[in-house]
């Protein structure tokens, strides 16, 4: 997969040669030593056998990207049926496959919906208009693959965690023991590779390096350091789910820009009142954890009154930056924010569950359709 990235030919060539007799070899040693492993490893051989006839494709088509496309994917598909055979007999004995539900919450959908929604805001931001189709496709794909492999690392990192926060996560698939921590590790690992060859051979190299920085920064810096050690942690943190903005940027552009920055800095001021709201509904599941989230450690009251601060920070800065972005953004921005400031004074009047839930619901209809019209505004204006 990286030889086929670099373009290198004749070498990329000689390598997939070199690895489909060694994977036959397993096949033929999975089916008299090792059964159990047999269908695993024909899996891996058919999906590299198929990866070089779509590479015939791909020179057929005279390097079309569609056809690049399925040649790179199938290539990754066929890398994690082989780590799978490997994982497999490294653990000893093969585990049962979860449900293709359980695999589903994994990615978490919902909160996948919203990130591909300022990645695709940042294409069209980047594109100045609507971006070609194709590529747009295959961008949203790779990142919607980043972010899965991401939340489905998440599931492995919080699984200790969420037995104690509750029902809300105590049913997750890793938490509730229906995905086993290995089989949670490998699918997250599988969608982050696949991301990562998919978005470096079919848009440019920049988009996948930024995908794979937010995969990490989620999983490594926020979920498994700052989550658990500092009330800051969502401040800091929120520099992951900022990333798709760039992300679509960069896949429009091949580069980075003022805009690109702003749409970034949006999510990031966006992001500590978002879920101080829910953590104020769910205060007690934090505490039971023991996640330093600002109300557990410094009360409801500075909890609301930071709420207010970062949102007025929030709203001056998407007004002051809808020069670059255009009138229509303008207009959202400060009708949108004017709605965000009246429930965050609400909210520091009225402690109670509810009002939480009214601003935590809101800011998320905010982010969209700030973002809507960001997109929209260069192709209506």
């Amino acid at each position: 997969m990286v030889s086929a990235v670099l373009e290198l030919g004749a070498t990329h060539w000689g390598l997939a040669a070199v690895a489909l007799p060694f994977l036959v070899a397993n096949a033929i040693v999975a089916r008299y030593a090792y059964p159990g492993l047999f269908g695993r490893s024909v899996a891996a051989v058919a999906l590299l056998v198929l990866a070089i006839a779509l590479g015939g494709v791909v020179a057929w088509s005279d390097g079309a990207t569609w056809a690049s496309v399925l040649h790179v994917g199938a290539a990754g598909v066929a890398l994690a049926a082989a780590l799978l055979v490997l994982a497999t007999a490294l653990r000893g004995r093969p585990a049962p496959l979860a449900s293709a539900r359980d695999y589903l919450t994994l990615t978490k959908p919902r909160i996948m919906t919203l990130l591909l929604l300022t990645g695709a805001a940042g294409m069209f931001v980047g594109a100045q208009g609507v971006p070609l189709l194709g590529l747009f496709v295959v961008t949203m794909l790779g990142l919607a693959l980043a972010c899965g492999g991401a939340s489905a690392l998440n599931h492995v990192i919080d699984r200790d965690i969420d037995v104690l926060m509750g029902s809300r996560t105590r049913t997750r698939p890793v938490a509730s023991g229906r995905v086993t921590p290995e089989q949670a590790l490998e699918f997250g690992i599988l969608l982050s590779t696949l991301s990562f060859a998919l978005l470096a051979s079919a848009v440019n190299v920049l988009t996948a390096v930024l995908a794979l920085a937010g995969n990490l920064f989620y999983v490594v810096v926020y979920t498994r350091w700052l989550k658990r050690s500092t009330p800051q942690n969502i401040v800091i943190g929120g520099a992951a789910g900022a990333v798709p903005p760039l992300v679509g940027y960069a896949a429009a552009t091949g580069s980075l820009a003022l805009p690109a920055l702003w749409l970034f800095l949006i999510v990031f001021l966006w992001t500590p009142p978002h879920f101080w709201a829910l953590a104020l509904m769910i205060k007690s599941a934090y505490a039971a954890a023991g996640v330093p989230m600002l109300p557990v450690v410094r009360g409801d009251r500075e909890t609301a009154r930071q709420i207010l601060l970062y949102a007025l920070a929030m709203v001056v800065f998407t007004v002051a930056v809808g020069y670059w972005l255009g009138p229509l953004y303008t207009v959202a921005a400060a009708g949108l924010g004017a709605a965000f400031i009246v429930l965050a004074v609400l909210l520091r009047r009225d402690l109670s569950r509810a009002r939480a839930q009214v601003l935590f619901h809101y800011s998320l209809a905010y982010l969209a359709l700030l973002f809507v019209a960001a997109g929209l505004d260069p192709v209506i204006l």
